[in-house]
């Protein structure tokens, strides 16, 4: 039962690192938002989360066999002066690179829902 615990823990501690990796945008700290990635030989549908992100504060370039999505989330919008009592959703600059497997693609649709960015795209032939 120690072992289904701490194997749980682990497992825990493993998601929260993998949820909100921090890093660095040429020296300036920055988070990566999580992602999901569903695909076929012809699609990929990716979804990224960042709650609280308005449409105007991110950037999406597709490279040849990268995605890349970039922005800023800002800190307490519309909050006020105020004492922080918990802050667990990350804020700053935000930068995530994410391969694609296979070939080239090219953009067939983009929206955000939800806190999440929904991108789908198509293999180029």
């Amino acid at each position: 039962m120690l072992a289904e615990a701490v194997e749980l823990l682990e497992t825990a501690d493993r998601l929260q690192r993998q949820f909100f990796r921090i890093g660095k945008i040429a020296d300036v700290p920055c988070w990566e938002p999580p992602i999901d990635m569903y695909g076929d030989e012809d699609e990929l549908i990716l979804l990224v989360a960042f709650p609280g992100v308005a449409p105007d504060s991110f950037d999406v370039v597709l490279e040849q066999s990268c995605l890349i999505v970039r922005g800023e989330r800002s800190l307490g919008v519309g909050v006020g002066p105020v004492a922080i009592l918990r802050l667990e959703i990350p804020y700053g600059r935000f930068e995530r690179r994410i391969a694609l497997p296979g070939s080239n693609y090219r953009m067939l649709d983009m929206q955000l829902e939800n806190g999440c960015l929904r991108l789908h795209l198509g293999r180029l032939l």
